[in-house]
């Protein structure tokens, strides 16, 4: 009892050494992993390239609040290049957001920031409703059709009477046929 108590007390021991000791390792990378965001400033809805240097890999990703979603990060070189990718800025923000990358397998956070301009301002703007357009000047003359109503009640009645009539000579038809006078 004695002997296994004293294992797990060194073992407990070994894990706090080791966790310790990469602090300031950590500390190191967290300081080589730089981001930067082209263009600086953006507004809303605009794109923008995210390049992150100092990771040794050939993939990573990059996370910000202002973003619509995480950037895929890719290069060729790992440590010798940059990593590079692209994304849009979430409508409805402003202000200056930290960028944080994963890459290595850790995460560095604050490497950057992406500052938005007013949620108002800029290019984001979307149209919210389709434009009058298309066939060559015809939208006008289908937004008349379309006021114009479908086949009436007459209608209906006289597709019937036709489809009887059809029936029936359908019938008299294969009749003659099985009785040959």
């Amino acid at each position: 009892m004695g002997i296994c108590s004293v294992a797990v007390r060194g073992t407990g021991a070994a894990v706090l050494v080791a966790a310790l000791a990469q602090g300031p390792a950590l500390a190191h990378d967290q300081d080589k992993v730089k981001a930067q965001v082209t263009p600086e400033s953006a507004a809303p809805g605009a794109r923008v390239d995210v390049r992150v240097k100092g990771c040794d890999g050939t993939t990573g990703a990059a996370g910000s609040g202002a973003f619509v979603r995480d950037v895929e990060l890719t290069g060729r070189d790992g440590g010798k290049g940059v990593l590079s990718g692209t994304t849009r800025v979430r409508q409805g923000v402003s202000g200056t957001y930290e960028i944080t990358v994963t890459c290595d397998g850790h995460p560095h956070q604050g490497v950057g920031t992406v500052q938005v301009k007013g949620a108002g301002a800029g290019t984001g703007q979307t149209p919210t409703a389709p434009v009058r357009a298309g066939g060559g000047g015809t939208a006008p003359l289908t937004s008349a059709a379309a006021d114009e109503a479908g086949p009436g009640t007459r209608h209906a009645v006289v597709g019937l009477v036709l489809a009887g009539v059809a029936a029936v000579a359908v019938a008299l038809r294969s009749v003659r046929r099985r009785h040959p006078e």
